[in-house]
């Protein structure tokens, strides 16, 4: 673990430098590709295509299309959005009708792979070089027995989202128009409360009604000192009924019923009914990170002033960032002429490792997109090792820059610090999210539920699924 967070730490580092290295990286290797993808007639379906609602983002992929399409003639490129499901996906990879490319969580990649699902696609990385340049502990999450399944699109690290016109409203706003947000888990909880009764609205957003609630929680838990999952001899156990996990559940119960500082429902509370939250002003606190700023924004209306993204608070067991992310996966039904094809788009994009005039304007486009559509120009998280990619991401970053980063600085300079970002669970990681949202939805409905007995219960469960399916 402080291997990987360490390596992790040096390259978040990487991105707030601008090295001024123009080093001739081996990211123009995939040539012989194109040339001869070039000869083949090749059906290519973007499973990446955004949804209907999107329109700023569909002109731009449009945009990106008529240039990939120029480019290749022999490549009809066929929009077929996907928004990756654990229930939908095996159904329709079983009756082979997963697009080309998709995106899913980086929880996914090693069932997919273990359930052949998604294409091995070592041999086009290797001939493009991609592999060494992609970040070490990411590649990692997107290998088995040294093959690679797929290319990271995004990673995250969780913060609080912070609506600044609620902070302003219950008199939480610095002079230089940063928030005095919480530091701990307990000034958060006191904080929501006072924004509560001084605006009328929810201090924080709790999700319940998906596995995003377990998925949540286990970052509370981490910061109360929980360790959920735990490997002996070989052997994997679940430690959801440890005392700091149980503490972290007990202060959960005590934001909906001592403070009274959730939404009406948090049972009804989603991945994207948060940020719809944080967007409409419904609530003033949200669990979230740096790639999900469209949705408060463009998808809900916030104005970018309005948005900022401060540390997770601290607990008394510590204070962790949840870290996490999508990569791009291919069908495993797709040749190597169409993996071929959806990394050459990926290319003009922007979303390869690859400094190019074509992935430059790529890089712009996105950024247009994003200063058009309302959404903040912030830093990503770190993918890729190359320093002229890097430099190439920060320089247009700078470029097209459109918020005060005072608002996101302390934030990011809390996730570079060495032992912060914490990954997800290792095993049957939704499993255990599903079992913990039955015991959020038990003790956010029930006042006088036994936080206790849930966990008991919760931790049974997850045990016998880890005995079933891990520890043959």
């Amino acid at each position: 673990m402080k291997k990987i967070t360490r390596l992790l730490v040096i390259l978040l580092a990487l991105i707030f430098i601008l090295t001024g290295c123009n080093t001739n990286s081996s990211i123009n290797n995939s040539t012989n590709n194109k040339s001869e993808q070039a000869k083949k007639k090749v059906v290519l379906k973007l499973g990446i295509w955004p949804e209907d609602t999107l329109t700023n983002d569909i002109q731009t992929f449009n945009k990106w299309k008529e240039e990939f399409s120029a480019k290749y003639p022999n490549v009809e490129v066929v929009p077929d959005h996907y928004k990756y499901a654990t229930d939908t996906f095996v159904p329709m990879a079983e009756a082979g009708e997963v697009p080309t490319i998709f995106e899913t969580w980086f929880t996914e990649p090693q069932k997919l792979i273990s359930g052949g699902f998604v294409k091995d696609i070592t041999n086009e990385l290797k001939a493009r070089g991609w592999d060494k340049l992609m970040n070490p502990s990411i590649k990692d999450l997107l290998s088995k027995d040294g093959k690679i399944y797929g290319i990271p699109r995004d990673g995250y690290a969780l913060g609080l989202y912070l609506n600044l016109d609620l902070f302003k409203k219950a008199g939480l706003i610095n002079s230089d128009g940063t928030a005095k947000y919480p530091k701990t888990w307990d000034e958060l909880a006191n904080d929501a409360k006072i924004i509560k009764e001084k605006t009328g609205k929810a201090g924080f957003c709790l999700l319940a009604k998906d596995n995003a609630g377990g998925w949540h929680f286990s970052q509370i838990a981490w910061d109360f000192g929980a360790k959920l999952e735990i490997q002996r001899n070989g052997k994997w156990y679940a430690n959801l009924n440890s005392p700091e996990a149980i503490a972290a559940m007990n202060f959960v119960k005590d934001l909906k019923w001592k403070y009274n500082a959730l939404t009406d429902n948090p049972l009804n509370e989603d991945w994207a009914s948060g940020f719809e939250a944080i967007g409409t002003g419904r609530a003033a606190m949200y669990l979230g990170a740096q790639d999900a700023v469209n949705q408060p924004t463009q998808v809900n209306g916030l104005p970018v002033d309005k948005l900022s993204i401060v540390p997770v608070p601290a607990g008394p067991g510590g204070q962790y960032s949840l870290m996490g992310g999508t990569p791009y996966m291919f069908s495993a039904n797709a040749t190597p002429d169409e993996i071929n094809a959806a990394m050459n788009f990926l290319e003009i994009m922007g979303k390869a490792p690859v400094v190019t005039d074509e992935s430059i304007a790529g890089l712009k486009a996105d950024a247009e997109n994003k200063v058009k559509s309302g959404v903040p120009v912030i830093p990503p998280f770190p993918l890729w090792t190359d320093s002229a990619y890097l430099k190439a991401q920060n320089d247009v970053i700078s470029q097209y820059k459109n918020v005060n980063m005072a608002l996101y600085d302390d934030y990011y300079n809390w996730i570079k610090k060495e032992g912060v970002l914490h990954p997800e669970e290792p095993q049957l990681t939704q499993d255990m999210y599903s079992e913990l949202t039955k015991v959020l939805q038990a003790v956010l409905t029930d006042k006088n539920a036994n936080v206790n007995e849930l966990m008991n219960t919760a931790n049974n469960n997850l045990q016998t699924l880890l005995d079933s399916n891990i520890n043959k």
